[in-house]
């Protein structure tokens, strides 16, 4: 397994350029069963990183291009009628796939963004009063611009807390820049890549990932990191019981990328800012900045 999870980092790598820890990070979203959200300005690579992740893992894969004028029909599909046979059949939209990029969602209006509130939560759609199961492993990828650019629908906190964790890319280094600009078109080279995890090996990994022990210290540690956002005047609301178990399904799936078999605190501080920093401040702030204070809790 940890071979794989290796191997994935490595090739991933070779077309995000410079970005380790943050593919790592979006790796770890995945294991633990998470659905991510990358923010960040147009062109440093959230696309491409969403469609190297998905090629990977041999997931089907689909691309989602929100507008202000997607309906939700567009994205969970609708009934047809069949004249010949004078009934209604329903044909899926894209969100029947394993893994969904919803790309640009902050540009659709909030109607639109709702569409994927049942999917992110239950795995399942419905659509005039039927429910529709959604294959397995299931990941919304979204991308978001930032909330300052033009044409932008903020995400409601119903929206930002459905996903485990969010990222930015930011701008690559002067080397990465050099070899990006130097080297071949990386749509090119995505096509290329082999499968490295496919999804029978992907599902023992995240069922592995929640063995993992957590000890009664580790979660007197995580339940004071949790009051702390409740009774803090830095926040002005804290983290839901949800997020708490965000916290730790993530800081479980780090520490297994660890090849730990037990979470310690390095592991909650090292998703601490990814899992917390959209649900305590909605917005384009710097996540580090807003867990700032979050890493001064005392470990007992």
């Amino acid at each position: 397994m940890q071979n794989a999870i290796n191997q994935l980092v490595g090739s991933a790598n070779q077309i995000i350029l410079g970005k380790d820890h943050k593919i790592r990070l979006a790796l770890c979203c995945l294991l633990a069963r998470g659905h991510l959200l990358i923010e960040d300005i147009p062109g440093v690579g959230k696309t491409t990183l969403a469609h190297t992740l998905a090629k990977l893992l041999g997931l089907h894969y689909q691309r989602i291009q929100f507008t202000s004028d997607i309906l939700p029909a567009d994205i969970l599909g609708a009934s047809v009628f069949d004249a010949k046979n004078l009934e209604f059949n329903f044909h899926p939209g894209p969100v029947f796939n394993q893994v969904v990029l919803a790309d640009e969602i902050n540009r659709a209006t909030p109607k639109a963004q709702s569409a994927l509130l049942e999917a992110m939560e239950e795995h399942q759609v419905t659509v005039e009063g039927k429910t529709y199961p959604l294959p397995q492993p299931f990941f919304v990828i979204a991308t978001q611009n930032p909330s300052h650019q033009i044409g932008t629908f903020p995400l409601p906190e119903s929206q930002l807390d459905r996903f485990l964790m969010r990222i930015e890319l930011g701008y690559p280094d002067a080397a990465a820049e050099r070899t990006l600009l130097a080297g071949e078109n990386r749509h090119r080279l995505i096509e290329t890549l082999p499968v490295v995890m496919p999804p029978e090996a992907l599902q023992k990994i995240q069922h592995a990932v929640t063995q993992v022990f957590v000890s009664d210290a580790l979660l007197d540690y995580c339940q004071a990191l949790i009051v702390f956002t409740r009774e803090s005047s830095e926040y002005p609301c804290g983290l839901s019981p949800r997020g708490g178990l965000a916290l730790l399904r993530a800081a479980k799936a780090w520490a297994f990328m660890a090849q730990r078999d037990a979470v310690i605190p390095e592991d909650l501080q090292a998703v601490l800012a990814a899992v917390a920093g959209h649900r305590l401040r909605s917005g384009n702030p710097n996540s580090d900045a807003t867990i700032a204070p979050l890493l001064k809790v005392a470990i007992h």
